[in-house]
C-alpha cells in the first residue's frame, strides 16, 4: 500500500476534530463582541462566506494532497538518518517545520505564482477568528510545499511532518483576532500574536510584507521582516486592491486569471512572460503597475518630505 494514504487518512482525523473546534471558537468570538463589546467587529456574512470557502477547502485539497504526500514519501526512501519520535525530536521537528512556513510564506507574497493562491487568504477587509478558515483550493499547486522534503531528509518520518505543520496551523487560526490587543511582553517578542498577525494582514504601506511568521515571531526579528502594531495607524485590512465579492470562484482564481491573461499577452518577450508568472506580484512589463516595494518606498518618501 502507497505509505501516502497513511497520511491521507492521519490529516483528515485530524481535520475533523479541529474543525469543529474552530468553529465553536468562531462562534464564542462573535457572541463576547456582540454581547460584550469586546474588539473586534462582526459580519456574518463574510464570516459564513469564510467558513464555506474553508470547509470546501478541505476535501478539495484532500483530493489534491497525494502531490505532497508522494513527495515527502518519495524523499523517505532517501533519509540521512532515521529520528527517533520523543518530545524532544517533536519539538525540534515543530521548530525546524516553523522555519519552512515563514519562507514558504515569504515566497508566496514575493512570487506571484505563488500569491496566487495566498492572495485568497488576504483578500477578506475585516479580521477575525473566521477570516483564517479563507484558504485557497490549492495549495498542493504552488510547489512550495516541497520545502518540507529536506526535513524528511534529515531523518524526521512524513507523518511527524504533517503534524506539525497541522499544529502549527492551529496555533495561527488563534492569531486572527482582534479581541486580544497585546500579550506579555515576553510572549510578543518570541510568538506570532494577534497584534503581530493584524500587521501581516493590513494593507498600509508600512505593513506591507511582514510578519510572515507561522508560530515563532523570532523567523523575522531575525531576517527583518518584523515590524510592530502602531496604535497611531491601525491596520487597514484586505487587498491593497481591492476584492469586493462574496462569488467563491473569483475569491479563490481571480489572480490565476490575472496571471494568465498576462502571460499570454500579445507583444511582450519571453523574459516578461516568465516575470508575469514568478515576479513580484504588481510587477509589469511596462510599470504601469506597483509592486509592494514601490508603495512602501513612495509611503516613506512622502513621509520624510512631510517632516522637512
Amino acid at each position: 500500500m502507497f505509505d501516502g494514504t497513511l497520511g491521507e487518512i492521519v490529516t483528515s482525523k485530524i481535520q475533523l476534530i479541529v474543525i469543529p473546534v474552530y468553529l465553536s471558537f468562531i462562534f464564542f468570538e462573535s457572541f463576547i463582541i456582540r454581547f460584550f463589546k469586546t474588539n473586534g467587529s462582526v459580519n456574518s456574512k463574510d464570516s459564513l462566506f469564510n467558513v464555506s470557502i474553508g470547509i470546501m477547502s478541505v476535501p478539495i485539497n484532500a483530493a489534491a494532497a497525494f502531490i505532497t504526500l508522494g513527495a515527502l514519501y518519495w524523499a523517505k526512501q532517501y533519509q540521512i538518518a532515521v529520528i527517533p519520535l520523543t518530545i524532544t525530536t517533536l519539538v525540534i521537528c515543530f521548530i525546524l517545520d516553523d522555519l519552512r512556513f515563514y519562507i514558504h510564506h515569504r515566497i508566496c507574497h514575493r512570487f506571484r505564482w505563488q500569491w496566487g493562491m495566498h492572495n485568497t487568504h488576504h483578500s477578506s477587509e475585516r479580521f477575525g477568528l473566521a477570516v483564517s478558515l479563507r484558504q485557497s483550493w490549492a495549495k498542493h499547486f504552488t510547489g512550495t510545499m516541497m520545502l518540507k522534503i529536506p526535513l524528511v531528509l534529515i531523518g524526521f518520518d512524513p507523518i511527524i511532518v504533517i503534524f506539525c505543520g497541522v499544529l502549527n496551523a492551529t496555533y495561527q487560526f488563534f492569531c486572527h483576532t482582534e479581541t486580544i490587543k497585546k500579550l506579555p511582553w515576553w510572549y510578543e517578542a518570541i510568538f506570532n500574536t494577534p497584534s503581530h498577525h493584524r500587521v501581516h494582514h493590513a494593507r498600509n504601506p508600512k505593513y506591507l510584507d511582514s510578519n510572515y511568521a507561522g508560530t515563532l515571531i523570532i523567523w523575522d526579528r531575525m531576517f527583518g521582516s518584523f515590524v510592530e502594531e502602531d496604535e497611531n495607524d491601525l491596520p487597514d485590512y484586505g487587498l491593497v486592491t481591492p476584492l469586493i465579492t462574496y462569488n467563491p470562484l473569483k475569491v479563490v482564481f481571480i489572480e490565476y486569471a490575472g496571471i494568465f491573461k498576462d502571460v499570454f499577452s500579445r507583444g511582450i518577450t519571453l523574459k516578461d512572460r516568465i516575470l508575469y508568472l514568478f515576479g513580484p506580484p504588481g510587477w509589469s512589463h511596462d510599470g504601469s503597475r506597483m509592486m509592494s516595494t514601490d508603495i512602501k518606498a513612495q509611503y516613506y518618501k512622502e513621509q520624510a518630505l512631510k517632516q522637512k
